[in-house]
């Protein structure tokens, strides 16, 4: 199997425009762009690199995902829970299906992974 690496991932180059947030919550619109990393035998699950802008979005997805922050800060607030505070060099967990909104303060790179399910 081939090992992928880009290197010093929380400067590289080479991110693709995505378009803006699905549920903004701030105007204008928070833009996105990524890099999507196929990893060979992983099945369903998916990859890459993603970062987005600064302001407010609601968080929809239905899979579970793994995070690691590679800059920025934010704040996560889960539905009916308290904000969790979020910068470069941490690693975050949501199960499935959680909902919330992202409060991006500075532009916010990470490293993901979305599970199938």
């Amino acid at each position: 199997m081939p090992i992928i690496s880009i290197a010093q991932s929380a400067q590289a180059s080479g991110m693709q425009p995505e378009g803006c947030v699905a549920f903004p919550l701030s105007e204008p619109a928070v833009r996105t762009s990524g890099i999507e990393v196929t990893v060979p035998g992983a099945g369903e699950n998916r990859s890459g690199l993603w970062e987005c802008g600064v302001g407010m979005f609601k968080r929809q997805l239905e899979n579970a995902e793994v995070m690691h922050i590679l800059a920025g800060e934010c704040t996560f607030t889960e539905d009916e829970q308290e904000p969790l505070q979020i910068r470069a060099g941490d690693t975050v967990f949501f199960g499935a299906g959680t909902r919330g909104v992202w409060d991006v303060k500075a532009p916010l790179r990470k490293v993901y992974v979305i599970l199938a399910s």
